[in-house]
């Protein structure tokens, strides 16, 4: 075993409850953050728009909100040092809920007021998150953690599904006053879920500078580790990213594909393989290897991008291969989640899960600004060239690091 694993303070488990949580509980106590996050992206810019917000206005509001999912990582380790996951996913929870609630009957207005009452329902949302890690790492088994972590990113985009698409449906045939209190109402069921959760307390000590030192310790153990920087780098590159998803809708018109068909692919479709994809990653990850289900996915992201760049540019070609990306991107997905979980094992799960994961959100930003470079260079089926070209060399990168990292532990 790695040297630095040893010795991880561990928090309580409620024994009554029973040591173990179902893989599938975790898709419901993720909807809530995807709803948000969906209605963030989707649902408000389309009723700031119809209210006469420029576009500038408005992705500046979509910005402040999303940012808090870079930074949750600074709030996150309260979670391990007070109170119990269950009673954090709760005080987010409820917050989240009646903030979007509060949203209907606000009018939405450039403002102090309304920005802030938006971004304080985004930070709501990551408090419902990041006690879902802690709940994970000590309540579910190792072979069942990569269906759990399948589940939980399909909830993610599952919620993001129901409070973009769905929002914006209710908004289009009752009141964005009726779609506001259906998301919060739904928000709030997610609650239910807990019943079937153990409750999981706070690191162990009864002052709070005792349970700072076991997190500093916990925390200086986890840096130390060799397989923590390993899947720092492996979560850092652009492995699985998938980016050419952010371009789809741009580029559609290389494969004569119309308005309608785009908006159909690329949103409804394309979710909804996504939360098949992570289903099968989670599977994929507890059969095979959370690893191999990463390197797997990521390498046939690949492989599709040259088939998509190599083949007559169709509006058929176009629809099937953003649906498998879409689907192999879910695979990714679930790959990731439990990656991240295997690095930070059990002790304060909560705050490291959230500073691994939010280092995953760079190369989501420094791929797609690369291909949108590469498209503009060598035309979309350039951007998939070097898609794949920037990948494959990666992988293989990825592999041997975990081959040498295998040869120097046995618990990776």
């Amino acid at each position: 075993m790695d040297q630095a694993s040893k010795q991880v303070p561990q928090r309580a488990v409620n024994a009554s409850e029973g040591m173990s949580s179902p893989p599938l509980v975790y898709f419901f106590l993720l909807l809530p953050f995807g709803i948000g996050n969906g209605f963030l992206m989707v649902t408000l810019p389309f009723v700031l728009a119809k209210q006469g917000w420029s576009v500038a206005a408005i992705a500046g509001l979509v910005a402040i909100g999303s940012s808090t999912n870079l930074w949750r990582f600074l709030w996150s380790p309260i979670v391990d040092l007070t109170l119990s996951t269950r009673t954090w996913y709760l005080l987010g929870l409820i917050p989240a809920a009646v903030a979007m609630g509060v949203l209907g009957v606000v009018p939405p207005r450039e403002g102090w007021v309304f920005t802030g009452l938006v971004l304080f329902s985004q930070v709501a949302g990551t408090m419902v998150i990041c006690p879902v890690a802690g709940m994970i790492a000590h309540t579910v088994k190792e072979d069942g953690q990569g269906r759990a972590s399948g589940w939980y990113q399909a909830g993610n985009l599952g919620g993001t599904g129901i409070g973009g698409g769905m929002g914006v449906w209710l908004v289009a045939h009752s009141t964005y006053v009726m779609a506001c209190w259906v998301l919060a109402l739904t928000t709030l069921l997610s609650a239910l879920a807990l019943r079937w959760v153990p409750n999981v307390h706070a690191l162990p000590g009864d002052r709070i500078s005792v349970r700072l030192k076991e997190l500093g310790r916990d925390f200086w153990t986890l840096i130390r580790s060799r397989k923590t920087l390993y899947v720092v780098i492996l979560v850092m590159s652009p492995i699985g990213i998938g980016a050419s998803s952010g371009l789809w809708s741009a580029v559609a018109s290389e494969w004569q594909v119309s308005d309608n068909t785009v908006a159909l692919v690329t949103g409804t479709l394309a979710g909804i393989a996504s939360v098949v994809g992570c289903v099968i990653g989670g599977w994929v990850c507890d059969r095979i290897g959370r690893f191999w289900a990463l390197f797997g996915s990521g390498t046939l992201l690949a492989i599709l991008a040259v088939v998509m760049a190599a083949t007559p540019h169709t509006p058929v070609a176009y629809c099937v291969v953003v649906l498998l990306y879409a689907l192999l991107m879910g695979v990714s997905f679930g790959a990731f989640t439990a990656i991240v979980l295997f690095a930070v094992g059990k002790g304060a799960a909560s705050g490291k899960y959230a500073i691994i994961a939010s280092l995953g959100n760079l190369p989501c930003v420094y791929m797609v600004a690369l291909n949108g470079w590469a498209h503009d260079r060598w035309g979309a089926s350039g951007m998939l060239y070097f898609e794949a070209i920037v990948a494959v060399p990666v992988v293989i990168l990825g592999v041997i690091g975990l081959r040498m990292i295998q040869s120097n532990t046995n618990d990776c």
